[in-house]
């Protein structure tokens, strides 16, 4: 072996902000359309963090045509006096110090959002340029920055009565694949942000395009309405929207709930207006203290028999749509992410408040707590009736293949973490498959059919639903209770569907499975989508294929004199040597990864496309149909 050495001529410091150039995905999650956009909230949420402590009122966010972006607010304007120890103005140390800011003690914020301090200056390190604009104190402040370092000195320019922070960038496009926004993306996230800061007006202007794109949010109603919103598109059991709150020294409570005539769960946590994906103590608070309320009310009414077994935390929670919304002065997250809320004293508060202002809301509602309480008791039967069904589905071991679908044609590899199983629509594509694969690593699973919408199905209805239940089994981690991540048999799970609408609808179908009844399967990175060509082109006994419009038109210009150009619709007017080496050959391939960025956007659109109600799904075509490629042909 070559011989190597370590010693303090090793070490690099990177002062500064060259550590984030250095690894930007460290600090905005990634260098594509994630982090892109990660770069917008950060400035935005340092506008909120003003709001939440009562000093700012308004938030302007406006896309250039250059891609740059504009933050403005008329909170009290980022300090600009000098700081004795770096003998430069503190807006300049904000912008190029990490972990520099008001939110780390001090009375500047009471409760923040942004509690690591990195924001601005990650964004400032990350962007080809960036201006910032400080009105405080009667006049105008200006200073600019090109990738991290100041070009310019901080000089008042003028004389003004009021104040706020205004910061202009340019992402910088040697950090970033594309610099390109997404006003959807964007609108998404303000729009959150102004439910869950109640009275707070956010705009969204895009000049990109002509004329320009504006949304504004402002909602009085706070998470009352986010509740409304998130419900729009289902039929709520009760009209009345549940809301409480708690007030202490060092923190404020908010819930608001509703029941609807759905199945699913939509349970959001936020803690200093961040969500919490994962949950955390208030989750945990909120749903033991709902559990019990519930029943200890069943059973005071005598809607539960003392023969009768207590309802579960699934049973209570089917059809809820809920917000629990806490702010806190000192919140201890989980890492960077932010994504998990660990403060102990969280639990006791949320559970205590829960338990006592349900039970009220109960007692004085009776017409509402009887339809509340009648759908979770039907609920607890249905249960029974899965744990039946759900049996089938069980596996004892992940090596006895007696117990896996006749149908499904497994791999020999037993590493899961290189197996990857395809989900294929028809009996006749999965024959191709079966051929083509390369049964060392791939498993192949035929449907027969639309599987079941289990947006609209209960558990026990769904759990008879044969193609579910073969999904199940292949896949080895159970269902529901059973549920168990670290048993998957495959860490690719590949749905594989005809490039047309009944494909579509399939995939859909299969998606809204997985993201209902197992989700952490997707947040692992286990499920893709397959890519099948659309157009087969030959020429001089030559096989070219297109997977897309534009691929077709540089195939055809490449070529010279006749092709013959065909259209695929199905998989299965592919042979499975066409199969192998367009959709399934990993040297060769393209799988699309599916990710969960957004829970709550992802709720809202399995709620509009496969939920009972026609015109949300109506107005939702309406208004996609143009970005519409290939409808059937």
């Amino acid at each position: 072996m070559k011989k190597s050495t370590y010693g303090a001529k090793d070490i690099t410091v990177l002062e500064g902000l060259e550590a984030v150039r250095k690894r930007p995905s460290m600090y905005v999650g990634s260098t594509g359309s994630r982090g892109l956009h990660h770069l917008v909230y950060e400035v935005v949420d340092n506008s909120i963090d003003e709001a939440l402590a009562g000093f700012c009122a308004n938030i302007d966010t406006t896309i250039h045509p250059d891609n740059s972006v504009t933050v403005m607010d008329d909170g009290r304007g980022i300090p600009v006096e000098k700081l004795p120890k770096f003998k430069r103005p503190a807006l300049e140390i904000v912008l190029t110090y990490l972990h520099a800011g008001g939110k780390f003690g001090g009375e500047g914020y009471r409760v923040s959002g942004g509690l690591h301090g990195v924001g601005l200056s990650v964004v400032n390190a990350l962007s080809c340029w960036l201006e910032a604009e400080v009105r405080r104190d009667g006049r105008i402040y200006q200073q600019r920055y090109e990738r991290g370092k100041p070009v310019t000195e901080l000089v008042p320019k003028g004389k003004t009565k009021g104040t706020g922070t205004t910061i202009t960038f340019l992402p910088d496009d040697k950090v970033f694949e594309e610099i390109d926004f997404n006003f959807e993306t964007l609108a998404q996230r303000m729009r959150e942000m102004a439910f869950l800061t109640k009275g707070l007006r956010i705009t969204l202007k895009d000049e990109r395009v002509s004329p320009s794109e504006e949304a504004t949010y402002k909602y009085h109603g706070g998470i009352t309405d986010f509740v409304k919103h998130l419900n729009a598109n289902k039929d709520p059991l009760h009209k009345k929207i549940i809301y409480f709150e708690r007030e202490e020294t060092e923190s404020h409570l908010e819930v608001a709930m509703q029941y609807n005539m759905g199945y699913t769960e939509s349970t959001f946590t936020f803690a200093n207006n961040i969500n919490t994906h994962e949950g955390g103590t208030h989750l945990i608070g909120f749903k033991n203290a709902l559990t019990r309320t519930m029943n200890e009310h069943a059973r005071a009414k005598g809607f539960l028999k003392e023969k009768d077994q207590n309802l579960t935390g699934e049973d209570v929670r089917e059809g809820l749509t809920a917000i629990v919304s806490i702010k806190l002065r000192e919140p201890q997250f989980e890492g960077q992410t932010k994504t998990k809320l660990g403060n102990t004293e969280v639990r006791g508060l949320v559970e205590s408040t829960v338990s006592t202002k349900l039970a009220e809301f109960l007692e004085e509602n009776p017409s509402e707590a009887r339809l509340i309480v009648n759908k979770t008791i039907a609920a607890a039967t249905a249960r029974a009736a899965a744990r039946k069904a759900r049996e089938l589905t069980r596996r004892k071991g992940l090596l006895e293949t007696t117990a896996l679908p006749g149908k499904l044609a497994d791999c020999v590899s037993r590493d899961p973490a290189h197996s990857e199983l395809f989900l294929v629509e028809g009996d006749s594509a999965g024959g191709s498959a079966k051929q083509a694969r390369d049964r060392n690593f791939q498993a192949i699973l035929p449907l027969k059919g639309k599987i079941l919408n289990v947006e609209k199905a209960r558990l026990n209805k769904m759990l008879s639903n044969e193609e579910i239940q073969a999904i199940i089994t292949a896949l080895g981690m159970g269902i529901d209770e059973d549920f168990n991540l670290s048993s998957a048999r495959y860490h690719r799970v590949v749905i594989m569907t005809d490039a047309d609408v009944d494909g579509a609808h399939i995939r859909t179908l299969i998606l809204t499975f997985f993201y209902r009844y197992m989700q952490p399967m997707i947040g692992a990175g286990y499920v893709y989508i397959a890519q099948p060509p659309l157009f087969r082109v030959s020429h001089d006994k030559t096989n070219h294929y297109a997977y897309s419009e534009r691929e077709l038109e540089e195939i055809l210009k490449e070529i010279e004199g006749k092709a013959a150009i065909q259209r695929y619709k199905g998989l299965g007017e592919m042979n499975p040597e066409q199969l192998w080496e367009t959709t399934m050959d990993p040297k060769r391939r393209k799988l699309l990864k599916v990710n969960l960025e957004d829970t709550i956007v992802a709720d809202e659109i399995f709620s509009t496309l496969m939920g009972g109600k026609v015109e949300p799904r109506r107005v939702f075509i309406q208004k996609h149909a143009g970005n519409v490629r290939f409808l059937d042909i």
